[in-house]
């Protein structure tokens, strides 16, 4: 017969019964605070956050400041130089002498093409532009008179005159420096220069966070932002609309305020601005720095509502900490009244815990091994494709001496002409016994031998692999090695070679055999771009320039269009004939290059052709030549 299970005593029965409700009512009671303290944490959090948000856009407003700052010193200089030209005073002595107008006027805008100025004009006493760089233009600024503008006045006062508005003439913002044109004594007009600003906000626009500039009279001049172009932010004195509406620095009708509420952020310096706040608009984290020169206030609006995301997260995650430590304290009360159900609730956890764990271990091996295989993969790929560039590099060799092929032949064969001569000539000596003339012949044939052996040995020596090191390279040498290679074919091209070495060696980081390549291939395609001419002129230089060497290769052909400048160094891209090139070379001399640390770049120059520029860091020489 079974026996019955005694039942379990009232009194435990009640215990255990008032001791759940007691921990019913202290859950309740831990997840009223928690409420409590988040509700009054949370300001306090989402401000924190607030304040890192600007601590981090701190660095982005200092460089932006400090390239504005920088556009501004550079460009003041620039109109007290342009007026010192003879030829300014001269116009403005003789203002209707129409030979010397368009020399201005054309002189003027190829230097704003040089100094990438949007303007530069020529205005007499009375301001009225009598030469400008925008003659050309629709809307040029010759006939028009500017004497509204206060660096009109100022320039003519003898001083620097600086100022920033939208053009009333091209409908462009900018900033305006003016100098005196002094003849002898006298100031007999203003030069003046403009520089456009839209490159800054299109950098700007990279940018998560919204960059302003502010001139003294609270209008938004610059900004990322177009629409908020001639906004304001904050009141504009009556006098300083006075001076906007004289000088026509803006138009006033577009002087309209941004509806926003501003509040400081603690003592941080920080400001929080809301837009449309009354709608419930952007929230931002506004912080301020001057341009004093041109009484500017750069600030940076850095979006606020990260802030709140990471304050919640926060207090999301603190939130689950404390329901974690208070359901932990309840597991433990429990335990008293069911010590036994909580041992083997713990038990099947630590079961589960345990095939996770051992699933996760599984998924990380997994993961490791596919990890492993695409990092061996791509040191795979790595390898092949150093393989296949130095496979295009030694391509790149031979094609240049199959272009080379016809002019070595003839340097071969004069050489070869001339030892048959001086060895029938010396047998013809011996014969008749004039031992000495036949010396001289035989003398003639050894220097003709060691200089067919001089080009084999260049030849020999570029048409191998490069297996040299990067190290310190003699450029000079370097230079005369490649000369030696492609004199045959200048010479058959009759091409004029403009070449001054300097003085001493200049020792570069490179490989000799590669850069060797490199300025091959230079000379090549100035040569190719200068096929149609009788008389090839090809200019090269070697010069250095502080921690780096640059060599230019210049040609007097008809110079790059904007698509070739754009796509130079592309794999395959040419603008040769079909059949003349497969558009690899300047793309191996770039990859070259830029091994080294250095950098090929290309341009049209001012008169005429391009030209090719290699950039090189200045090294030592050798340990060993140093000692000597």
């Amino acid at each position: 017969m079974t026996r019955a299970k005694p039942a379990t005593p009232p009194t435990t029965r009640t215990g255990a019964a008032a001791q759940r409700r007691r921990l019913r009512i202290a859950l309740g009671l831990g997840v009223a605070l928690l409420v409590l303290l988040a509700a009054l944490a949370f300001p306090r959090i989402e401000r924190a956050y607030q304040e890192a948000i600007g601590d981090r856009d701190r660095a982005t407003l200092d460089l932006a400041t400090q390239i504005l700052r920088g556009a501004l010193s550079r460009t003041e200089a620039l109109p007290g130089l342009l007026a010192e030209r003879p030829i300014l005073a001269q116009l403005l002595r003789d203002p209707d002498n129409s030979g010397l107008v368009p020399f201005v006027n054309e002189q003027l805008r190829q230097t704003a093409l040089a100094l990438d100025l949007s303007d530069v004009y020529l205005m007499d006493e009375r301001g009225l532009t009598v030469a400008a760089s925008s003659y050309r233009s629709e809307r040029s600024f010759v006939g028009r008179s500017f004497t509204y503008r206060p660096y009109f006045t100022d320039a003519l006062a003898g001083g620097l005159g600086r100022f920033h508005a939208l053009g009333t003439t091209s409908g462009e913002r900018g900033y305006f420096f003016a100098a005196p044109v002094i003849d002898g004594t006298e100031i007999t007009g203003v030069l003046a220069v403009k520089f456009t600003l839209d490159a800054f906000e299109a950098t700007w626009a990279d940018s998560a966070a919204t960059i302003i500039v502010q001139d003294s009279s609270n209008v938004i001049f610059m900004s990322d932002r177009p629409e908020w172009h001639f906004r304001t932010l904050g009141p504009v004195p009556e006098v300083g609309l006075e001076a906007i509406a004289s000088t026509r620095q803006y138009p006033i009708a577009r002087l309209t305020p941004l509806p926003a509420r501003r509040t400081a952020l603690g003592d941080t310096g920080y400001d929080l601005i809301r837009l449309d706040p009354a709608e419930g608009g952007e929230v931002f984290v506004m912080q301020t720095d001057l341009v004093a020169a041109a009484g500017w206030r750069v600030s940076i609006l850095s979006p606020a509502a990260p802030a709140r995301t990471q304050a919640l997260t926060a207090l999301g995650i603190a939130a689950l900490a404390a329901l974690a430590l208070m359901l932990t304290a309840a597991a433990i009360w429990q335990r008293r009244i069911r010590l036994i159900e909580r041992l083997a609730r713990q038990e099947e956890d630590q079961a589960r815990l345990e095939a996770r764990v051992r699933e996760r271990t599984r998924d990380l091996n997994t993961a490791n091994a596919q990890l492993r295989a695409e990092v061996e993969e791509r040191a795979r790929t790595e390898g092949q494709l150093r393989k296949t560039q130095a496979e295009l590099v030694q391509a790149g060799k031979l094609a240049a001496l199959g272009q080379m092929s016809a002019a070595l032949s003839h340097e071969f064969n004069q050489p070869l002409a001339a030892v048959k001569a001086y060895a029938d000539n010396a047998e013809a000596f011996l014969g008749l016994g004039r031992t000495d003339e036949a010396g001289e012949n035989i003398r003639l044939i050894s220097g003709m031998a060691d200089r067919m052996a001089s080009i084999s040995k260049h030849l020999r020596n570029f048409a191998r692999r490069p297996m040299d090191r990067t190290g310190p390279v003699p450029m000079l040498a370097v230079v005369e090695d490649a000369l030696e290679l492609m004199r045959p074919r200048l010479q058959g091209a009759r091409a004029q070679l403009d070449y001054t070495p300097p003085e001493g060696e200049i020792w570069v980081t490179g490989g000799r055999v590669r850069l060797q390549q490199v300025i091959v291939n230079l000379i090549g395609n100035a040569l190719d771009a200068m096929e149609r001419r009788d008389a090839p002129e090809i200019a090269l230089a070697l010069e250095t320039e502080g921690a780096r060497c640059r060599l230019s290769v210049r040609d007097r052909g008809p110079g790059l269009s904007e698509e070739a400048l754009a796509q130079a160094f592309d794999p395959f891209f040419t603008t040769k004939a079909p059949g003349q090139g497969l558009g690899l070379g300047l793309s191996i001399s770039y990859n070259i290059v830029r091994d080294f640390n250095g950098r090929l770049t290309a341009a049209n120059h001012a008169e005429g052709g391009a030209v090719f520029t290699v950039e090189l860091d200045l090294t030592d020489p050798p340990s060993e030549m140093a000692a000597e």
